[in-house]
């Protein structure tokens, strides 16, 4: 009796499609399976967004710089391919936000720009007296009157009064969603602060008694609170690649439609070749899902998502070049700051083994909701913005002995209120038109690294429960 074969084709071999591949080839081994799998991907080199740069000592990232440890998809993903023993954690280390062109350290305890050490946060020069007032309102106020979806920023500012948001919680929100806090979705991106106000009324409160805490991806005084390889995040893209050795992996390929064929899927190329398969993960962008899918009808409600463009600047000076502030290895910026960047870290303090001896490296951001054509700059305008800004608060005596501009267009998705509605209607109309197809990623259940692991794992363990309940074939598959 021949064993029936499953054709798996991946689009997309960012991390999101690179973990979906290797763990269908992992399971597939495991379990006797014989399964095809073939990976496309419209690049001439896998990772997607993760690129590291190494030059003259110096480790690069162009894009992600780490993952938060908290979550232990990728810990557990490196163990598996042997580079476990090359993570390395983050060094201990105050971030600060820029407030009206000053720096000010982020009050202890901290949780995404919530203060639950009132404490410290009362002592701190980051809200005037009326605004701590306003934010102590948070121990009276009562709870939301609805369940429903609503914008994070309406949320926050019903908790705490407009100064404490945007001195404090926006920029910190914005280093990380690149988004306007006003329209993104507080189901989407911090749920547990709805269910921590339900259940204790007081977000201050209930933050400081529940495990919530962990969320302490801005207090950045512990050491480990994020993680990288010795060599930067490629050499977990370089690792995955490596291992996919039962795979077939076209690059510089890109699918331009796709049909149902008697039950299966048929992918036409840009090389005018066409392969059709059993099963279809979809790991894209969803900008780039839709001139795929709107031709069928499908995932039309995906258009009123938005993406931001951003840039990351990475930037050499020899030790001593740079008047440090005490005690920052990096800052945030709010919106009343005359600054073009968004937040900065200090890579030499954050990750010291990332540069060689002698050596300071600054590594900015620029982009975000309404301030994208900064991005489309030339490297020359960037870079002398940047210095601008970077002069303001830290004293520059020399030249750059490196510069290093990535641009990543469109590359931040913005969970906007509805998100989850959204998605889980496009998913819906796919399995009801497409049921061969799936599609997961970081425009969909979260775009962290780990988000993303987990989002490609998901996918192949769906597969993999389709093909172990599936009869066998008596005559195999032909196909």
């Amino acid at each position: 009796m021949a064993e029936q074969t499953h054709k798996v084709i991946v689009v997309g071999g960012g991390i999101t499609g690179l973990s979906a591949a290797y763990y269908l080839q992992k399971q597939a081994i495991e379990q006797g399976l014989e399964i095809e799998i073939t990976v496309i991907e419209v690049a001439h080199r896998l990772g997607g967004n993760i690129q590291t740069l190494q030059k003259d000592g110096f480790v690069i990232e162009r894009g992600p710089d780490s993952f938060i440890s908290r979550k232990n998809s990728i810990q557990q993903l490196a163990r598996e391919l042997g580079i476990g023993s090359q993570l390395i954690q983050s060094a201990p280390g105050k971030t600060h936000v820029a407030v009206e062109n000053q720096l000010y350290s982020i009050p202890t305890g901290t949780v995404m720009g919530v203060p639950t050490n009132f404490g410290s946060f009362l002592t701190s020069g980051i809200s005037s007296w009326f605004g701590k007032a306003r934010a102590m309102g948070d121990f009276f106020l009562p709870v939301s009157s609805t369940l429903d979806d609503q914008p994070l920023g309406k949320f926050l500012r019903r908790r705490f009064g407009n100064e404490l948001v945007e001195n404090l919680i926006e920029p910190l929100f914005s280093g990380v969603f690149a988004g306007d806090i006003d329209r993104l979705s507080l189901k989407a991106t911090f749920p547990e602060l709805l269910e921590t106000e339900q259940q204790h009324r007081s977000l201050i409160h209930g933050l400081k008694k529940s495990r919530i805490s962990d969320y302490r991806a801005f207090n950045t005084e512990k050491a480990g609170m994020f993680q990288t390889f010795e060599g930067g995040l490629e050499t977990l893209v370089s690792a995955l690649e490596k291992e996919l050795e039962t795979c077939t992996v076209l690059k510089g390929v890109k699918v331009e439609k796709l049909e149902q064929h008697t039950g299966q899927a048929r992918l036409q190329l840009n090389n005018g070749a066409a392969i059709i398969a059993d099963s279809v993960i979809f790991a894209l962008p969803h900008a780039k899902l839709l001139p795929i899918f709107e031709p069928l009808g499908l995932m039309k409600g995906l258009k009123e998502m938005p993406s931001t463009s951003i840039a990351t600047v990475s930037i050499a000076f020899p030790e001593g070049a740079v008047t440090p502030i005490q005690d920052c290895s990096g800052f945030v910026v709010a919106r009343n700051s005359d600054f073009t960047i968004t937040a900065c870290s200090a890579v030499h303090l954050k990750w010291p083994s990332l540069v060689p001896p002698g050596k300071t490296v600054y590594r900015s951001f620029i982009g975000r909701v309404g301030d994208e054509a900064v991005v489309d700059l030339s490297d020359k305008e960037i870079v002398k913005a940047v210095l601008e800004d970077l002069n303001k608060l830290l004293n520059i005596q020399a030249n750059p002995e490196l510069t290093v501009v990535s641009r990543m267009k469109e590359a931040m998705p913005q969970y906007i209120v509805g998100h989850e509605e959204r998605i889980a209607l496009a998913k819906k109309e796919l399995r009801e038109a497409l049921p061969m197809v799936q599609i997961a990623g970081g425009s969909f259940e979260g775009f962290g690294l780990p988000a993303c692991v987990d989002q490609g794992k998901a996918a192949a363990n769906k597969l993999i429960e389709q093909f172990t309940a599936e009869p066998f074939s008596m005559e195999g598959n032909s196909q």
